[in-house]
């Protein structure tokens, strides 16, 4: 007897062994059961070599007592201590699966499965499988049968007699012959449906790639064909009962459980489509409507049950389909995005734990692998294999992947599929979530050898794994293609300038042989800078092919390098600061702005880096804007010094809001793309509204330094006028404005008129000098009496003429009117002056209504482009700028005098005024703000793409999808994005109807 407090030599044995709840094992060792045995030194060495040790000596026991008769037990206890193959396979699968273990206490003879080991035993293939479920004639018995052969499998599994890829085969092959004798007993059940079809079940997934899980779906196709000159209609409906018997079979809950799902979504239509087609209609099918994804998913199609002669015609007929995918349009970007919604549909709370579908996961190896296959599979037949692992190691022996890559991927594959097979065999359950229990992880990592600090190793190895999958599974793709240009790793199979060039025209580059120039001029040599630029090219290969335009990306990306390539910072930048290289590639492959911006002056690429806490790229204030400008100018020499170094600026700031806008449009992996539209919308047009003030600011003082000194003979402000004036300022925007002067007291009045006309045509040749930074051009034709009108009146002329002459659409004008530069006090009282003409007391009277009712109706009719489609102009056509601008400015006009809210120069803002004052209703408000948003980021987008304004749909195909990437449709669906801008500006122009013609 053990003294008080002083633990059994037993108890510290079994510590010592692995068990962590010694006490009980303690009391299961002492019972009758295992009387003969306990003492024997080999049965706690036995045990302490399983994964969970507890668990293996609570199944043993169980298994122990559900033995029939006493005769049976001496048998188990003998074979047990005598037999060291039998000793650890059964208890190997004891301490790994709860739910085997559960199988032999129902089935107690089946331990007897485990005792044999012949050569056919070592890796049994599907005839030996049948025999073993050879006696099954009902749901029930197949079962029982299914389980006995899954004991073998677990048993040479856990043992490291098969490793995982073998485990994997097994695996499908007892899943094949389970479906044919599911499909058997199906047959005898209805012999009259069986004779008058032929009927071939084709395994897809992971079992038709010979790599199932434990526990999986089954997914499957059917194809049947009439037998005997039978009718076909009669011979397709006798097939499609027979397959969903034989569905049934295998997928439903009996007394000893399921078997697995068999499932057939994978078939043409999915679930909605009919269970069983004959080989033409599959044929018709996929010759005209498959989806990319379906010929990914034919990579993996076997016959496997049924008759298999028809299922081979199924394959052959199919297998030059599959191999013509690649040139499908948007292949790579189909798969991408396919993978991506795999990703997006995972739940939050699960995508830390997720072994098959979080990043690094095993989706992410088999979806690299599946596309390369596609890819080059088409002219090497070595590559079409079903198995992931097979068809890593066919890539690498051709040279479409790197050795080393092909290594780290495989190793990764196994460790993570190891787990997975861990994972399910405890409880035979359809899962991919890493556990969270420490029990649970600390068997899981022990079952993989991992026996010092279990969970600490397991952890660290999985993140480890992950990691290398998520840092390979893109550069697998490009990697390569640096290699076949680079002439690197002496000895290694590379890509053929065929094979290579296959590649980048499925990747969308529209010159390829353009493309391996640049790589090879970007990535040969032994420069630390060619060493860099060989790490960054796959990613950026990748961010470029997820764009409009790769080869204009790659060709831009080749010219910063030229100009930079020599500069540390430059590199450096690249290589360490997270976010740059992905917002360089961004901006370099979204259209010709952005990149054009960044060529006149490389060194702004600094902007894209993370920087300034991350704010490289936001937007900076005017007061900010304005004191760079001013400052540059003190300290220029001469007017024109003092406007190059204003306009530098400009070009840097635009290119800022540029890139900002590019990239919250198109996201990056770590930040989703921007869902609020208008926010986008507003933040150009303050960026660039705020930009060009300050802009005009500098260039107003550099003029007046240069002629006058200090102080120029008038008072002058800068009034802005148009989307200027309402902070709506596009790209590709004109600077609208009115000048205004007022004499100095003393000064004569034509000296100041003199003078100020000098400024204001000062201003305007500075600004629009030819030079490497972009023109910014003043358009002054809203002032009194239009062109020919003079371009600078006093204050008391606008007073005159207003109080004179003024018209109506003056008035509209006028409410965009607000101060950009200059005298701030003459530009108040300009204000003053003007807030009577457009809000004015009382509202509008109805002949002011009508007159800009007529004005409008005009410029409809007659301002239009000939030629242009009026249902995509976003300007003037039906829903456009125009439209809903001149909504928001008549209810300004009408009722500006009583709601405060509507005296603003913005639309959108005096929109959401109107709606609060209850003269708009929220429903027709949010109509007519989603057509201005969406014509205004048309417009942004078509001055990005194009680098010149524009106000309809470019025609040019890559350029059109382009504005569609820009506006977040996915490649291939430019149709979708010209329907749905018809159909909001149908609905806005039917608002504008009742609100500005019918009110």
């Amino acid at each position: 007897m053990t003294a008080p407090g002083r633990r059994s030599s037993t108890f510290t044995r079994l510590l010592r062994h692995g068990f962590t709840d010694p006490s009980a094992a303690e009391r299961l060792l002492e019972s009758a059961e295992l009387a003969p045995i306990r003492n024997d030194p080999v049965l706690l060495e036995a045990l302490g070599g399983t994964a969970d040790p507890d668990l293996a000596l609570h199944g043993l026991v169980r298994l122990i007592e559900a033995q029939p008769a006493p005769a049976a037990r001496r048998e188990l206890l003998d074979t047990v201590i005598a037999a060291k193959p039998l000793r650890d396979r059964l208890l190997g699968v004891l301490g790994a699966s709860s739910a085997l273990a559960e199988h032999l206490a129902r089935h107690p003879g089946d331990w007897q499965a485990l005792v044999m080991y012949e050569p056919r035993d070592l890796h049994p293939e599907v005839e030996e499988f049948e025999q073993g479920l050879a006696d099954a004639t009902d749901p029930v018995s197949l079962r029982v049968a299914y389980r006995r052969c899954l004991l073998s499998i677990a048993a040479r599994d856990v043992c490291g007699t098969a490793d995982v890829a073998q485990t994997a085969a097994e695996l499908a092959d007892l899943a094949t012959a389970t479906l044919r004798a599911a499909l058997a007993i199906a047959r005898a059940a209805a012999p009259e449906d069986a004779g008058q079809c032929r009927l071939s079940v084709i395994a897809m997934g992971k079992c038709g790639g010979h790599e199932l899980n434990y526990v999986s779906d089954v997914d499957v196709i059917f194809v049947g064909e009439t037998a005997d000159g039978a009718d076909e209609a009669k011979a397709l409906r006798s097939a499609t009962k027979l397959a969903s018997h034989m569905m049934r079979i295998c997928s439903e809950t009996t007394v000893e459980g399921s078997i697995w799902p068999v499932d057939a979504n994978l078939r043409p239509e999915g679930r909605n489509g009919p269970l069983v087609r004959t080989l033409s209609s599959h044929l018709a099918y996929y010759r005209r409507w498959a989806k990319t994804w379906e010929f990914q998913a034919l990579l993996k199609a076997r016959p496997v049950a049924g008759d298999i002669e028809l299922g081979e015609e199924y394959v052959a007929a199919l297998e030059p389909l599959v191999w013509k995918a690649a040139e499908r349009d948007n292949f790579v970007p189909d798969v991408q995005k396919m993978r991506r919604r795999v990703v997006e549909n995972i739940p939050v709370a699960e995508m830390d734990r997720q072994l098959k579908l979080g990043p690094g996961g095993l989706r992410d190896v088999e979806f690299a692998v599946q596309l390369l296959q596609l890819v080059h599979g088409r002219d090497d037949a070595s590559l079409r294999s079903g198995t992931t692992l097979d068809a890593l190691q066919a890539l690498a022996a051709g040279g479409y992947v790197g050795r080393a890559d092909a290594a780290q991927l495989d190793a990764a594959y196994r460790f993570l599929r190891s787990m997975e097979h861990r994972i399910q065999l405890y409880r035979l359950r359809r899962t991919h979530l890493v556990p969270e229990d420490e029990a649970d992880l600390r068997r899981i990592g022990r079952s993989l050898g991992l026996r010092v600090d279990p969970v600490a190793e397991l952890n660290r190895e999985w993140k480890r794994h992950a990691s290398v999958v998520r840092r390979l599974h893109e550069k697998l793709f490009y990697r390569p293609l640096l290699d076949a240009v680079a002439q690197l790793a002496p000895g290694e199979a590379r890509l053929s300038a065929v094979a290579a060039r296959e590649r980048l025209v499925a990747l969308g580059y529209a010159d390829p042989a353009a493309a391996l120039r640049h790589l090879e001029a970007l990535a040969s040599g032994v420069t630390r800078k060619a060493a860099i630029q060989r790490t960054l090219l796959p990613v950026l290969l990748g961010w470029f092919a997820d764009s409009a335009d790769p080869d204009a990306g790659l060709l831009n990306f080749r010219k910063v390098s030229d100009a930079l390539g020599k500069t540390p910072w430059y590199l450096r930048l690249l290589r360490d600061e997270g976010a740059a290289a992905e917002n360089l590639a961004r901006v370099l492959s979204a259209g010709r702005l952005a990149p054009d911006l960044l060529m006149r002056a490389p060194e702004a690429v600094a902007l894209l880096g993370d920087g300034d806490g991350g704010t490289g790229l936001e937007p900076r204030s005017r007061a900010h804007l304005e004191q760079e400008i001013l400052a540059a100018v003190g300290r220029a020499d001469g007017a024109e010094q003092a406007v190059t170094a204003a306009r530098g600026v400009r070009r840097r700031e635009l290119l800022r809001t540029a890139a900002a806008d590019i990239i919250d449009s198109y996201g990056t992996e770590t930040n989703p793309a921007e869902a609020d539209q208008g926010a986008l919308v507003d933040r150009v047009g303050g960026a660039v509204s705020d930009l060009t003030a300050a802009t005009l600011a500098g260039t107003l003082r550099a003029v007046v330094r240069d002629g006058w000194g200090d102080t120029l003979p008038t008072r002058f402000a800068v009034i802005g006028m148009g989307r200027f004036g309402g902070h709506e300022l596009g790209y590709g925007s004109d600077a609208d404005v009115l000048f205004v002067h007022e004499p100095q007291d003393g000064v004569d009045e034509r000296e100041a008129a003199d003078a100020a006309n000098r400024v204001v045509a000062e201003m305007r040749r500075l600004l629009q000098i030819p030079s490497s930074d972009p023109p910014l051009l003043i358009d002054a034709d809203l002032r009194p009496e239009g062109k020919t009108g003079p371009l600078v009146r006093t204050l008391k002329s606008y007073e005159a003429y207003y109080r004179r002459w003024s018209l109506v659409w003056e008035s509209q004008a006028l409410l965009r009117a607000e101060p950009v530069a200059g005298d701030q006090e003459l530009a108040d009282r300009f204000v003053e002056l003007i807030d009577p003409l457009r809000y004015p007391a009382k509202g509008l009277g109805e002949d002011a209504v009508r007159e800009i009712r007529r004005l409008k109706a005009r410029m409809e009719s007659e301002r239009l482009p000939r030629g242009a489609d009026p249902k995509l102009h976003t300007k003037l056509g039906p829903g456009g700028l125009s439209d809903v601008e001149w909504t928001v400015q008549l209810l300004q006009l009408r009722h500006g005098w009583a709601e405060p809210g509507l005296r603003t120069t913005r639309t959108r803002e005096a929109l959401a005024a109107a709606c609060a004052a209850g003269l708009i209703p929220q429903e027709e408000a949010a109509i007519l703000d989603e057509a201005w948003v969406l014509a205004t980021r048309v417009r942004n987008a078509v001055m990005l793409v194009r680098g010149r304004a524009g106000d309809t749909f470019p025609s040019d195909g890559r350029e059109l999808a382009a504005v569609g990437r820009y506006l977040g449709y996915e490649p291939g669906h430019v149709g979708d994005m010209l329907d749905a801008y018809r159909r909001t500006a149908r609905r806005a122009r039917g608002v504008v109807e009742e609100l500005f013609y019918g009110g």
